[in-house]
């Protein structure tokens, strides 16, 4: 499916549903149907928040999760036990931790994880800026002591994972992963709150 300039509206809003995650042509096709046939009740609005998201929508300066304010609310939270980061690759990440409740400490999220064949590698992720924050941390009231690598378990993951631990070795910080009931190739977005529960609280440390 292509769009181009002579492409009709409906060609248009298939193709670019077409390039949402999980979302094919035959889904695609369905979705621009509903939507189209409830305008005014269901398009309208989903344009206007639409266009509220790519307006207001931005990185958290701290951990670099999504936030509609500078510092998101969990960096905000000064009952946060900032001794603690969980690192994750993106922000739906946060979201599935932060459904089940188990973690009190913050975030940092990555950006993604590391894909050669992709083109994405270190300076692509926000690795540096981990590094810098441990490293100004320790001159605050709460510095760093402990990094959970909170990344899926496929081979992009455990790739990034190793990378992290070597890049924060030299910190001597406490560096722990995940423990059971994570499976290979599981992604965290997929498992269930209990299950997220039980591995931070089993994580194992890894440098």
């Amino acid at each position: 499916m292509r769009a181009n300039s002579q492409g009709t509206e409906i060609e248009q809003l298939l193709y670019w549903l077409c390039k949402m995650p999980g979302f094919g042509p035959r889904s695609a096709k369905r979705i621009a149907l509903f939507l189209l046939q409830n305008r005014g009740t269901v398009l309208e609005p989903l344009i206007q928040a639409m266009e509220n998201a790519r307006a207001k929508v931005q990185n958290c300066q701290a951990c670099f999760a999504l936030s509609t304010a500078p510092i998101c609310s969990i960096c905000g939270d000064s009952r946060r036990d900032g001794s603690l980061i969980c690192v994750v690759a993106e922000s739906s990440d946060v979201w599935s931790l932060e459904r089940g409740g188990s973690f009190k400490g913050r975030y940092h999220v990555l950006g993604g994880t590391l894909a050669a064949l992709a083109g994405r590698g270190p300076d692509k992720l926000t690795i540096a800026a981990l590094v810098k924050r441990i490293a100004d941390s320790a001159s605050g009231l709460q510095p760093v002591q402990e990094v959970i690598l909170a990344l899926s378990a496929t081979v992009e993951g455990q790739s990034t994972a190793h990378y992290l631990v070597d890049c924060l070795r030299p910190s001597g910080l406490l560096v722990t992963r995940l423990a059971h009931g994570l499976p290979m190739g599981g992604e965290l977005d997929y498992l269930d709150d209990g299950t997220l529960a039980a591995a931070l609280s089993a994580r194992k440390p890894l440098a």
